[in-house]
């Protein structure tokens, strides 16, 4: 009987060890918490940014990376941009934003 539980761990624990390993991050990889967690910011800020009256008009793209979110895209002034920053670094669990936001040439 005492034979068959040993039998069972030296099938389990390899299985199990490869498991967790495989849900571990590395330098380039994010884990499997990590993306979640970075889907969460990244929903969180797109939903502020399509409340806010004068940040909806604009396609701005949103992503995040272990806690650092990205912004990109055209908006019509430095206000624009600074409001946008402001508001994906006032979202929980941000660690920090990199506002690549540009400003469009206005229409002549």
């Amino acid at each position: 009987m005492k034979k068959g539980y040993t039998s069972i761990l030296y099938f389990i624990v390899p299985i199990l060890l490869a498991t967790f390993m495989a849900c571990a991050s590395t330098p380039k990889r994010e884990s499997t918490g990590e993306y979640l967690d970075d889907s969460v910011i990244t929903t969180k800020v797109k939903a502020i940014l399509i409340k806010d009256e004068a940040l909806k008009a604009f396609h701005i793209n949103v992503k995040t990376y272990r806690g650092v979110v990205q912004l990109k895209g055209s908006v019509d002034s430095q206000e624009t941009v600074d409001k946008a920053g402001q508001v994906a670094s006032s979202v929980e669990g941000v660690k920090s934003v990199e506002n690549n936001l540009v400003i469009k040439p206005a229409a002549k």
